[in-house]
């Protein structure tokens, strides 16, 4: 059963994306959502869109325009969205790599909640998650449930490519093959 928290997320999700898809403007849902998109666990604390750099102070500005709250946070690499008092997160960097359109065209249509939007892929998904580790957030208890839901979708080796300078994406994807999730 779904509780009123993730209730509100997922009004928020479809809002924000009907909203998106109406600028004309690419973009992809990410994160958790994107991951329970593709079958994974459904996440509880916020929804994640991405947009390209470029793209992203005409996105914030067409999302305003349309009656959404848009707010810019210190970090340099997102701006928030409030609906019906729900955060919906619209980054354009992952980690210090900004986002281009050609991230964005790695995407597939999915129907999410009765909407169809584009959903990155789950390669994509995996290395923004691995992008994300480091001494300071290193729980790869978080991980391991997505990786297995995911696993047949992604293109693995890219995944190892793309995180190749990370110790901590290394290391997960050694864990990853220790317990034989992947090859």
């Amino acid at each position: 059963m779904v509780d009123e928290e993730q209730s509100n997320l997922r009004e928020a999700l479809k809002r924000v994306a009907v909203t998106l898809k109406e600028s004309g403007i690419p973009f992809a849902l990410a994160g958790g959502y994107a991951v329970w998109a593709r079958g994974g666990p459904e996440p509880s604390h916020d929804v994640d869109f991405l947009v390209a750099e470029a793209d992203a102070p005409q996105v914030a500005t067409y999302l305003a325009e349309h009656g959404l709250q848009v707010v810019q946070p210190p970090e340099d690499w997102l701006f928030k969205v409030f609906t019906d008092d729900v955060m919906v997160d619209v980054f354009h960097r992952d980690a210090t790599i900004p986002a281009e359109r050609e991230t964005l065209a790695d995407a597939d249509e999915i129907e999410v909640i009765s909407v169809s939007m584009p959903v990155l892929s789950a390669t994509r998904l995996m290395i923004h998650k691995l992008h994300a580790i480091d001494e300071r957030y290193c729980d790869f208890g978080k991980l391991l449930p997505v990786a297995r839901a995911l696993r047949e979708q992604v293109a693995w080796d890219q995944v190892r490519k793309e995180t190749e300078e990370n110790d901590f994406a290394a290391a997960f994807l050694f864990l990853l093959e220790r317990l034989r999730i992947i090859d």
